[in-house]
């Protein structure tokens, strides 16, 4: 079976990179999946949308304006929203330069990316949701996808079936978490393929986090560190649910909250958090 997420959380604690290692990488990309691999990371986190075609493809935000060069390549098509653009369409933009230009966390101005890193973001593309899967199970490792919320657009009444799909037909009922704000995606997964892992993603703290993952059929709970509550931490723990928080980006905040019981942290420097993931591994071993 080789790399799995049960067996991962039962040998310790999860740095997960957060749209890969975003932080020296355009987000989203293989390249940024490649750099959390190369840094330890655990498993590596993207996000869904649907081309206009129908196809899942990997990116975060509902229009491709900040990732990519779309404005330039298709300056008629405002607001450039991902749905509106064929999967086609969407191979032919550069989701890289951008990176190189915006700098989005100071890495490339404090010189931790190379001359030769920069010039082969440049031109990167979007992935597919099933190339990025591929790449994760030729590698042995582990992803968390996110369906965003397609709410009031085509692919919402496809999306979770279109997801569910995918990781079925390839295989990777272990090495897949699916995670979204809309829990109605997840209970559609969960009907599609019973096997498929799930984890809501709460902002605000509910007021029965284990009442929500049973109704679910949820594996993991995933609150965003102003959500996460330590009573919650230690009910969801003993009731058999690993609790994986976002975003910390800080060694000390993830000890903090590894030795306070949480399984895993969702990170956009997985590469600095490697050490401090695995010293409180070593610990939890001991």
């Amino acid at each position: 079976m080789g790399n799995n997420i049960t067996g991962a959380l039962l040998s310790g604690y999860l740095n997960i990179a957060h749209r890969g290692a975003r932080s020296i990488a355009p987000e989203n990309t293989v390249a940024a999946a490649g750099k959390a691999l190369d840094a330890g990371a655990t498993m590596w986190e993207l996000d869904v949308r649907l081309s206009l075609d129908g196809h899942p493809v990997v990116v975060h935000d509902e229009t491709l304006v900040r990732t990519s060069d779309v404005a330039a390549r298709f300056p008629g098509r405002s607001p450039w929203r991902v749905e509106d653009f064929t999967l086609d369409e969407l191979k032919s933009l550069d989701f890289g330069s951008w990176y190189n230009s915006s700098d989005p966390f100071t890495q490339i101005a404090g010189g931790h990316i190379s001359h030769s890193e920069i010039r082969s973001y440049r031109g990167e593309p979007i992935p597919t949701l099933e190339e990025a899967l591929v790449f994760t199970a030729e590698r042995d490792w582990l992803v968390n996808v996110e369906i965003k919320d397609l709410a009031g657009q085509a692919g919402d009444e496809i999306v979770a079936e279109k997801v569910s799909a995918l990781v079925g037909a390839l295989g990777l009922w272990e090495r897949v978490i699916i995670s979204s704000f809309n829990f109605r995606y997840l209970m559609r997964v969960k009907k599609a393929d019973r096997r498929i892992l799930t984890g809501p993603l709460v902002k605000a703290p509910p007021v029965d986090p284990l009442a929500l993952m049973r109704e679910l059929g949820a594996s993991t709970y995933h609150p965003a560190t102003s959500a996460l509550r330590l009573s919650h931490v230690k009910r969801l723990g003993e009731s058999g649910f690993p609790v994986l928080a976002w975003v910390v980006n800080s060694p000390r905040a993830a000890k903090f909250l590894l030795r306070r019981g949480v399984a895993g942290v969702f990170s956009d420097f997985p590469q600095k958090l490697t050490e401090a993931v695995e010293s409180e591994r070593r610990q939890r071993l001991k």
